[in-house]
């Protein structure tokens, strides 16, 4: 996995602090694999309460993570159990390496 492992607990904390104390979150994509190079960040975050104003929780997550990690390309993929469940949501939980543990 190619992130620190200061990266992996800031990513952890923001998660919890943004979609609550039970939120998991997943790296997942070119960052899991060691051997690849540059990448964007990918996580998948599960929620298994809503959400309030799920859309500014993702932006201001964003904006907080940027902060603390510079500036760099990040993709966020969430699922919430109102949520409609996506191929997307599957693959990155299945591939994905869990940094909130």
């Amino acid at each position: 996995m190619r992130l620190l492992p200061k990266e992996r607990n800031v990513i952890a904390e923001l998660v919890r602090s943004y979609f609550g104390p039970d939120a998991r979150v997943w790296l997942f994509g070119s960052r899991v694999d060691d051997a690849a190079r540059g990448g964007d960040i990918d996580l998948y975050i599960e929620t298994p309460e809503a959400v309030d104003n799920l859309a500014l929780a993702r932006a201001r997550f964003l904006v907080a993570l940027q902060r603390a990690l510079g500036e760099r390309k990040i993709d966020v993929v969430i699922q919430t159990p109102a949520g409609p469940k996506l191929p997307i949501h599957r693959i990155a939980r299945n591939t994905g390496v869990r940094l909130d543990l």
